[in-house]
């Protein structure tokens, strides 16, 4: 057989397995979507163009003044907190009476494509602060009427927070709570191994771990894959749970925001792509609320590191919580159980509801305000 007729065959058999992976994924999706009411999709736009998405789940009974962002982490959408009940952060705080809105930052779920003349690949954590987070906080402002809203951002979710609240939009926060958020980062060979691998592999779109991810859904909870402990305690999060978390909230990573990724890892290191602000220095600085929340377990921000950033946070108004059994709670906690553990409902959960209500502005019983219709966004 000539070389073309090999060539034809393999392009043939590529083609084929692609078609083949593409009905499996798809099967995938549609066997484990979420079956909960749907949240309201809203958009909004930067200031540099950037058309970002968020969802809107309202209060039933609106209790507090202050809206509430929920910030997904890397390789992560909106469904870190916008999930099936129980484990589910937005339907819970919308039934304690605070609106949510779930967000996707650019280049995530429907917060793409980029626009002209802006490429997804060079996006950093520099654009998700600068950018993404000041118009975010604007918009649910804007459509709920209030002076302030809360920021809870899960890992890289709660990084973008903490540096948000050093600049000009800091005083659009009533409080900040971090969960999971490593502000320190260890000498852990396997970490760094990992992002070296994910930042070679990211060559040059990206890394869309989302097929990865939707073609192993379905043997989770039935093995254990390798790697499992480094994101999660497998024993605490339930298998069924694991197969709708990997078929539903996964997403790609900019290539820019791994290769800063590696620099804070090599370094130790919490500051902007170019090296010229050091978030980790300006926590010192703040003044808002903070709670700082991390598993006993967790090894992207393991007890040490969280009890070093609750130190370095200058706020005179600052918590510190390490779920896990030393604490009294049901199972020790990896870095996805504070969401989606089996204590997640009624031992995170709380926390955070609690913490936000003694710090919210309470509305009068049976008073309504009308928010603008479309805010500043797209609608």
């Amino acid at each position: 057989m000539d070389a073309a007729r090999w060539a034809l065959w393999v392009v043939v058999a590529v083609l084929a397995l692609a078609a083949v992976n593409g009905l499996w994924i798809f099967g995938v999706r549609r066997r484990y979507r979420l079956r909960t009411t749907s949240p309201q999709r809203l958009r909004t736009r930067c200031e540099d163009g950037w058309e970002l998405t968020l969802y809107e789940r309202r209060a039933a009974h609106r209790r507090f003044e202050e809206p509430v962002l929920l910030c997904h982490g890397l390789a992560a959408n909106r469904c870190t907190f916008d999930f099936e009940p129980p484990y589910s952060m937005a339907h819970f705080l919308a039934e304690a009476g605070f609106d949510c809105f779930s967000v996707e930052f650019r280049g995530i779920g429907d917060s793409r494509p980029s626009p002209r003349g802006r490429r997804w690949p060079d996006v950093t954590v520099d654009d998700l602060v600068t950018q993404d987070g000041p118009a975010l906080i604007q918009e649910v402002l804007a459509r709920t009427g209030a002076r302030r809203a809360f920021w809870i951002g899960h890992s890289l979710g709660g990084l973008v927070g903490y540096a948000v609240a050093q600049g000009p939009a800091g005083a659009m926060l009533a409080g900040l709570l971090a969960l999971g958020s490593p502000v320190f980062f260890s000498r852990d060979p396997l970490l760094h191994r990992l992002i070296h691998i994910g930042a070679r592999a990211a060559w040059p779109r990206g890394f869309r771990n989302e097929w990865l991810s939707h073609t192993m859904a379905p043997f989770l909870g039935y093995a254990t894959l390798p790697l499992s402990d480094v994101i999660i305690n497998p024993k605490h999060i339930l298998p069924p749970i694991q197969r709708k978390v990997y078929a539903n909230m996964m997403s790609s990573m900019s290539r820019n925001v791994l290769l800063q990724l590696r620099d804070w890892l090599e370094h130790d290191a919490f500051r902007s792509f170019d090296g010229s602000v050091d978030w980790r220095a300006g926590l010192a600085k703040l003044s808002l609320p903070v709670m700082v929340m991390g598993g006993s377990m967790d090894r992207l921000s393991p007890p040490k590191n969280l009890r070093a950033q609750y130190e370095l946070i200058g706020s005179p108004d600052k918590k510190l919580h390490v779920f896990g059994c030393e604490r009294g709670d049901k199972m020790d906690y990896g870095h996805g159980d504070l969401l989606f553990g089996t204590g997640a409902p009624i031992e995170v959960y709380p926390e955070i509801r609690d913490w936000m209500a003694v710090r919210a502005t309470a509305l009068p019983l049976g008073s309504v305000q009308v928010p603008s219709p479309s805010g500043r966004g797209l609608g």
